[in-house]
């Protein structure tokens, strides 16, 4: 770490020091940023400006200039306008309501009304005649009336209402119409939410996301029209002007008045929320007669400044029009925000400094006088030092920053040049302004910036020691270097641009810097600098600055181990693949071998790739022996654990700690294990927080239960319990008293030797920061999140939002600032993420945990703002550091900074609850959920619309009782009070049957922001519906709500149920009305520099494209019009991993073939969501509505549906009926396979035989076939991925209740009910074939019997028990059945055999989820080879021989039931696997083996205690050798009685434990529970008699679930239990260190690759 020097270090520098540090950082960042000209990134397509009335909805061209130009009453050259808002409660109400009766906002102080700033008049105004603002006279009816009526506010002065109100019209806008018009002739419509008056300006952008009181009240801006590139704007409302610091300034303004000439946002949020709001935003503005424009497209306006440089501008309302253009630097805006007299602030303390005003932020004074003692002396920049009239006594000088051009301020240089002469020199600090002034004063020279640097994330690099800070800032002019003399020096630069951040002196304490170190708003990371001058004038010595040696020191890896996370599981999943392929990219461009341990063989991480891929891939378990195997084998340079989730972090922990990795001289890079331990500890964590003064939430660690009893009643209840070391809040939850914490700690004891007691923070905000720190101590934070769920869910179960909508300036750079001061005490390198408990109504806080390693919510924020965490982690742990990393974005500009979004971004968990019986739906602190989803938009009601439907594509959208997932049995009082994984949907429906935001925040504890954009969602509907039911469509389209509904995220299917329509005549209608949404980039840095990134999302809330569509409409070329790839969607249970490698590959192999590839996924998780995998990357929904949208948009030529699972499948028809290409199988012979009728129609055409089965229209019906074909009987929904609702019935009871439950997931599909074949073996038959004719094929065996979902299954390839008669059989049904459907692509096929007889169970016109684990066993993409063939390419087959293949590989499921409390652990027709793992192996018992200890199975070694429990004799005597077998391997066997009865008949001694009859049956000595729970069985063997799942709660239920909650290994199959005894008694648990390239190379005999 560098010393402290660094950041309080002397800023006294020699010339010689200077070169040379320059020279140096010139050597680093000699990559200049090279503008590019718009034209090569914006469409000119003519945009259209959207006008609506109450009565008549008008739509106008370009070309209609005339209608414009009446209505305005001047003339327009351009309009772009973008209806960007959406409609409050108050839009709607009543014209005919009167004004008194409405509700007074819930959010505004009646006492407060003045607006808190002196309110600006003509009369009092310095500023000329000719430029006053113009005050609007006229009233709504005085507008000009040969044009189109604008609709007026109703609810105007009104902001800020929770309460409840009559719904009026839909079709309403907020606010008055008005117009930005800037002198590049474009004009540019929108609402007002200020005054109503008109003004000049100069329009300029800032990439703040928070902060707007602070910006507006900036002396700075004075004169210019700011446009916010932030899209929600006024959250927090505004707070009480006349709440007064001790120095008597305003509490929370920087200014005396709202300084800026007028406000440009995107959308406006009429409701705020925050403990501190006395008023809205609008309200404000409207007290100090400032206008502001809300519908405006500001990242065309950003994007426009950025190409053109300044503009000009003026904001218009009708009738109010102004002439030309002025421009605000033309006056001299100092005099206008300078003090006139001499004040003078903190009397009594000591030094004096003498600060000239230019127009100082009042947060200047208060670091002066409060934190530092200073009396500050403040003068107006006009006071003359050299005759000093006020005789001032000081000892340093201030230069405050200011608005305006520096050289209008000739009496402020005048003085600065005084005091440069005097002797002994006197110390000079200068900010902003104050750095230009003082650059004159010495002679310098300045210029006008092309647009300035605005906002709060300017890099700027410290020349004296390499180290880069993030700044805020607010200018237009920045000092010529080139022009400085030769005793002044640059002292900072920005790492961007370049231009100069800082000047110094070489031989005496005068130096200024251009951003604002105090900031506010702003991160202040620099405020050191204010010690340093403070020092400076208290005559203290400062220490010499210098380059830390370390920074031309690095330690060079020639290879490196990297540790996977293994299968995937709840808390553990997809986001580990991404991660981990993001930093073998990493390494390999620094030219570093990649060793990789991960047994996961769907991820796209394990797969061989001469650039990308890992060199070595070991498929083994991931345990510290095997680690170290292997690095004894490899003699790494180093090992990363921070890329693979808990799983490699308590590895690379236990071999550190024993030594094991110093002995083989293997560093561990990045962060150093005793910061992970720190991080981990929460005992150790606590005192390091305490060191620097933080907090954790009151928490006490315990080894013991009598430990944790006693923590507990430290705090007091309810607490918090958790297990130490855990991921996904594994083995956690809430206690009330003694009892349940007593339970709930033996639980958690089992999955760790520690566990915490927490004090209970629920209904605490809940935000998270991604902090990257880098060996140079450089700190920025990437991404803050805000959980829309209060306290008391894991964050993983919640909804997250980034950036955070209800947190103030003041808040969000309080835990920044906190955030940055943990990590670098810590000492954590690279990238890691610290979660805070916030109160909701004061600044209190306490940080909940740090993970100092790559997590879930680190691939999210990656995405969600296009900044590569893993892929820079890992550059950080080589040694580098952030400022020679470039943007991977921009391409020219620093990795150094922290990213704007001018989007929101949601997160929405996924959950598959319901395939579990018994399991509760209630959420808290321990994780359910099964993956995510990512939505991008640019109005919160939109990403919440689009979240919905991406994780259930069944909903049209965000509603309540219309979701049918209301429950009927329960309150809504209670569905609301309990947060569950359907609560959302309660609370939607609280607000369609009239709750108020009050009552339902009441009963939930969500933030009323939050909740007032779900009412607004409510509220259009509930319009939609009242007014449109009568006209419909027609009606609709006449009052202009389509758009409206589509700003807020409404869906065509959405709206046209609401119309009584159909999707496509609604999307047919809005298109022929002109309205589509455009294209907008994630370009990291809020289009303040031009972006070449692909990275891209769809949205209403703008007017324009950001880029050029792939194709044209003119061309036919496949190759360049780009093929869309679908992905996968949201991970659940039958869709995960395996479908995104399935995705990449495709992508690859377009690309490898010179195809253009658009990828459309909404997956955070993915590789495939990676912008570097594809040509296009859309983080969009995969429905038929958005999918066309870019097919269209694009003119792309195809759309590959068959990589990404049963989502994109589920759409080829739709598709294809919309026009679509679908490449590959045609969508008509999909539907074919898909439909189970008209599937099995076509087996019994063929003659391939399959079990009986019949499509019945009755449950009587269904109950008559059941008779005939005889019990067990299948059945199963057509369309449906991982067996959804299939269930094998064994009465009429069970039969009839699966049937209903079928129906509704299948909907209108065909559900049809099959004769269930016992004793079956299952067969995989994985494929590719090109027009029917099968190119490649692979066939694998399950070790379970038929009745096991094959996501459950563990797969064996090649098969090894096939007779050669039954294989012949599977390839010639394959055959036919390809044949038939004129197959080209992949495809899976399942069949049981039974008896000689190969029967079809089903088959996929798709990749399935084995598709990696065929490909990589048997070293052929298959995927690649589909996508050739899909594409039309030469398909060589690949040489696989099958019966040649001299190693085994075994496919094992990985499931999730620790956290699924209650889920019965048994295997079943539905699929309940959330990963998988495959090993490899000579033999299939090596294999077998290494495969189940993958999955975290652990071998009966510590007690030797095996608990044997069977069902059945027949089941009995198949295991009886095996039950010989392990007696002879000296097991001790317990069994349950009548197990143990039959046993004893056979010889076997065992000793008896008594069945449970319920769960707290453990009382007696040799109870099964008990032996359980004390942890005295180290694997128990349950095999329940059939494959039916039961809801009566039996003894079986509970052994097994006891063994899952205390941690004992369980083997619940037949088959499965026989081959883990054959293992065990081979030995084969010792593994055979070899990775994949080493069975490739094993001879073979007859052929060869």
């Amino acid at each position: 770490m560098l010393d402290e020097t660094l950041h309080k270090g002397s800023l006294w520098l020699s010339p010689k020091l200077l070169i040379v540090t320059f020279f140096s950082l010139q050597l680093i960042l000699h990559h200049r940023a090279i503008r590019v000209d718009a034209s090569l990134f914006f469409s000119e397509r003519a945009t259209t400006v959207s006008f609506f009335s109450l009565k008549r909805y008008h739509r106008y061209r370009l070309s209609s200039a005339n209608n414009i130009q009446s209505f305005w009453g001047t003339k327009s050259r351009k309009i772009n306008s973008v209806s960007s808002t959406l409609f409050t409660k108050q839009a709607f109400i009543s014209s005919k309501m009167s004004t008194q009766n409405r509700k007074r906002s819930l959010s505004e102080d009646p006492s407060d009304a003045s607006g808190g700033g002196r309110k600006r008049s003509d009369s009092k105004s310095p500023i000329p005649t000719a430029i006053r603002r113009c005050s609007r006279a006229t009233s709504s009816d005085q507008l000009a009336d040969s044009g189109p009526r604008m609709p007026q506010c109703v609810g105007n002065g009104h902001e800020g209402s929770y309460g409840d109100e009559k719904i009026g019209n839909v079709m309403v806008f907020q606010g008055e119409p008005g117009r930005l018009s800037l002198d590049d002739s474009s004009v540019h419509e929108g609402y007002a939410f200020g005054a109503s008056t008109s003004v000049h300006g100069e329009v300029v952008f800032n990439t703040g996301m928070v902060g707007y009181p602070e910006a507006l009240t900036d002396p700075s801006y004075r004169g210019q029209i700011l446009v916010l590139t932030f899209p929600l704007i006024g959250n927090y409302g505004v707070p009480g002007g006349d709440e007064m610091d001790e120095h008597g300034l305003p509490k929370y303004f920087e200014g005396s008045t709202v300084h800026i000439a007028g406000l440009i946002v995107s959308s406006y949020s009429w409701e705020h929320s925050h403990w501190t709001a006395r008023r809205s935003l609008g309200k404000w503005l409207k007290d100090n007669d400032v206008p502001a424009l809300y519908g405006i497209d500001t990242r065309v306006l950003t994007q426009k400044i950025r190409e053109a440089g300044s503009l000009l501008g003026r904001i218009e309302t009708p009738g109010m029009q102004l002439e030309g253009f002025v421009d605000p630097n033309k006056r001299n805006l100092v005099s206008e925000v300078s003090v006139k007299d001499v004040r003078v602030f903190g009397e009594g303390n000591s030094p004096n400094v003498i600060a000239f005003d230019c127009g100082m932020k009042y947060n200047i004074i208060r670091y002066f006088v409060e934190i530092h003692k200073i009396k500050l002396t403040v003068v107006p920049y006009y006071y003359d030092l050299e005759t000093n009239p006020s005789n001032i006594d000081y000892n340093g000088i201030f230069l405050s920053n200011g608005p305006g051009d520096p050289t209008m301020c000739p009496e402020t240089v005048k003085s600065i040049r005084y005091a440069l002469k005097l002797q002994p020199p006197i110390p000079i600090f200068g900010i902003c302004l104050g750095n230009q002034l003082l650059a004159l004063a010495t002679g310098a020279k300045t210029y006008k910036m092309k647009y300035g640097n605005r906002g709060m994330n300017q890099p700027c690099i410290d020349l004296r020691t390499g180290r880069c800070y993030i700044t805020p800032q607010n200018h237009g002019y920045a000092v010529d270097n080139s022009s400085l003399p030769i005793d002044f020096k640059p002292l900072f630069i920005n790492a961007n641009d370049m231009s100069n951040e800082g000047i110094t002196s070489t031989n005496r304490p005068i130096f200024s810097v251009q951003f604002h170190p105090e900031a506010s708003g702003g991160p202040t990371d620099t405020a050191f600098l204010f010690d340093s001058f403070v020092k400076n004038v208290r005559g203290i010595p400062q220490d010499l600055t210098l380059l830390n040696p370390l920074t031309y020191h690095r330690e060079t890896c020639r290879k490196i181990l990297l540790i996977g996370s293994g299968g995937l599981s709840i808390g553990q999943a997809g986001e580990f693949d991404y991660s981990g392929s993001q930093c073998i990219k990493a390494l390999k461009e620094e030219g570093i071998e990649v060793i990789l341990i991960n047994p996961n063989i769907a991820t796209v991480q394990t797969s061989p790739s001469d650039t990308t891929g890992a060199d070595r891939v070991y498929f083994l378990p991931i345990l510290p022996h095997i680690v170290m195997d292997i690095i004894r084998r490899e003699h790494p340079d180093g090992i990363i654990v921070s890329m693979g989730g808990q799983t490699a972090l308590n590895v690379g922990i236990e071999l550190w700690n024993s030594g094991q990795l110093q002995a083989e001289n293997v560093k561990i890079l990045g962060t150093p294990i005793s910061v992970i331990e720190a991080t981990e500890d929460r005992e150790i964590f606590s005192k390091k927080l305490q060191e620097i003064g933080e907090s954790i939430a009151l928490s006490f660690p315990a080894a013991s239960i009598e430990g944790a009893v006693e923590a507990a009643n430290k705090i007091g209840y309810p607490v918090l319990v958790r297990a130490a070391f855990a991921l996904g809040g594994l083995g956690s939850g809430f206690a009330a008293n003694d009892d349940e914490l007593v339970a709930l700690a033996k639980k958690a004891f089992t999955t760790s030797n520690q566990i915490l007691i927490d004090q209970d923070l629920r209904g605490w905000k809940e935000v998270e920061y991604e902090v990257v720190r880098d060996c140079r101590d450089n700190c920025i934070t990437v991404c803050n999140m805000e959980n829309f769920d209060p306290l008391g869910i894991h964050t993983g179960d919640s909804i997250v939002v980034a950036p955070s909508q209800t947190l103030s300036n003041r808040e969000y750079f309080m835990l920044r600032q906190t955030g940055i001061k943990v990590i670098r005490h810590l000492g954590i390198i690279g990238e890691c993420n610290i979660q805070y408990a916030l109160h909701p109504e004061s600044e209190r806080y306490c940080i909940i945990e740090v993970n100092a390693r790559l997590s879930r919510s680190s691939a999210l924020a990656s995405k969600a703002t296009g900044y590569p965490l893993a892929y820079v982690a890992t550059k950080l742990s080589l040694g580098m550091d952030l400022v020679s990393i470039r943007n991977s974005v921009t391409k020219t500009t620093t990795a150094c900074f922290e990213p704007s979004l001018d989007y929101c971004v949601l997160k929405m968990p996924r959950w598959d609850l319901k395939k579990f019986n018994r399991v509760s739906n209630t959420l808290g602190s321990s994780m359910l959920s099964v993956g995510e989803v990512m939505s991008i938009g640019r109005t919160f009601e939109e990403v919440m619309q689009k979240a919905v439907r991406m994780v259930n594509p069944a909903l049209d959208g965000l509603e309540g009782d219309d979701s049918n997932l209301i429950a009927e049995d329960i309150s809504l009082d209670d569905q609301l009070k309990v947060p569950t994984d359907v609560r959302l949907f309660a609370v939607q429906a609280a607000f369609e049957r009239g709750y108020s935001i009050d009552r339902v925040h009441e009963l939930t504890n969500i933030d009323k922001w939050f909740l007032s954009k779900l009412k607004n969602i409510a509220s259009i509907r509930k319009s939609c519906l009242a007014h449109c039911g009568a006209g419909g469509l027609s009606q609709l389209m006449k009052e202009g709500g389509i758009r409206t509904m589509k700003v807020a995220g409404f869906s065509d299917r959405q709206i046209a149920r609401y119309v009584g329509s159909d999707e496509q005549t609604v999307r047919k209608a809005r298109i022929d009305a002109k309205i589509i949404p455009c294209v907008k980039q994630i370009d990291t840095l809020a289009a303040e520099f031009p972006a070449q990134t692909n990275y891209l999302y769809v949205t209403y809330g703008g007017n324009e494209d950001d880029i050029e569509p792939c194709g044209s409409p003119d061309s036919t070329d496949l190759k360049s019009n780009g093929v869309i790839v679908l992905g996968c969607g949201a991970y659940c249970i039958g869709s995960s991993v395996e479908f995104d490698w399935c995705a990449v590959s495709c992508v690859r192999q377009l690309r490898k073939d010179g195809f253009k590839a658009i990828v459309i996924n909404y997956n955070p998780e993915t590789v495939s969501t990676d912008y570097d995998e594809s040509d296009r990357l859309y983080f969009e929904e995969l429905t038929l509505e958005r999918v066309m949208d870019i097919y269209e948009r694009e003119h792309a030529g195809g759309i590959i549906v068959s990589v990404g699972g049963q989502i994109p499948n589920n759409l080829a028809q739709p598709l294809g009926d919309a026009g679509a290409n679908i490449l590959g199988t045609k969508p008509s012979d999909i539907n074919r396979a898909e439909d189970r009728r008209q599937f099995s129609d076509m087996l019994d055409t063929l003659g391939v035989d399959q079990p009986a089965w019949s499509v019945l229209q009755t449950s009587d019906e269904a109950v008559q076939f059941a008779r005939n074909v005889g019990y067990p009987c299948l059945v199963r929904p057509s369309f449906v991925l991982s067996g959804a609702a299939m269930r094998v019935a064994i009465d009429e009871t069970q039969l009839r209740n699966y049937l209903h439950l079928a129906a509704e997931v299948a909907a209108d599909k065909p559900v049809v009910v099959t004769k269930f074949v016992l004793n079956a073996k299952e067969i995989e038959f994985d494929a590719v074939a090109k027009d029917g004719h099968i190119l490649n094929y692979a066939i694998g065996e399950h070790l379970e019997n038929a009745g096991v979902h094959s996501g459950d299954a563990t797969v064996i390839l090649p098969a090894q028990k096939l007779y050669v008669g039954t294989i012949r059989q599977v390839k010639i049904a394959a055959a036919a059945i390809a044949k038939a459907l004129r197959i080209t692509g992949p495809f899976n096929i399942q069949f049981m055999a039974k008896g000689g007889n190969v029967m079809v169970i089903e088959c996929n016109l798709r990749a399935s989820r084995t598709f990696p684990f065929v490909s990589k066993t048997l070293n052929s993409n298959f995927i690649s080879l589909a996508t050739r063939a899909m594409c039309n390419q030469n398909c060589d087959p690949f040489r696989i021989s099958l019966l040649d293949i001299d190693f085994v590989c075994v496919k094992a499921p990985m499931f999730s039931f620790t956290r699924l409390r209650g889920a019965d652990p048994t295997l079943g027709v539905e699929m309940s696997s959330t990963g998988e793992v495959a090993c490899f192996g000579e033999n299939v018992h090596d294999a077998f083996m290494q495969a189940l200890m993958a999955t975290g199975f652990k071998l009966p070694t510590r007690t030797c205690n095996i608990l044997i429990s069977i069902a059945s004799d027949d089941f009995r005597k198949q295991f009886l050798e095996s039950a010989q077998t392990l007696a002879k391997l000296g097991y001790n066997l317990h069994a349950s009685p009548g197990t143990e009865k039959y046993y004893k008949g056979m010889g076997l001694n065992m000793t008896v434990l008594t069945k449970p009859l319920n769960e707290e049956d453990d009382k007696s000595e040799f109870s099964v529970l008990r032996y359980i729970k004390e942890g005295k069985i180290d694997m128990a063997i349950n095999i329940p008699e059939g494959t039916t799942i039961k809801d009566e709660i039996t003894a079986g239920y509970l052994i097994r679930r006891a063994s899952v909650d205390f941690g004992t290994s369980l083997i619940t199959n037949l088959q499965s239990a026989i081959m883990l005894v054959e293992a065990m008694e081979k030995g084969c648990e010792k593994a055979k260190i070899k990775h994949i390239g080493d069975f490739y190379k094993l001879p073979t005999i007859g052929w060869k690759k």
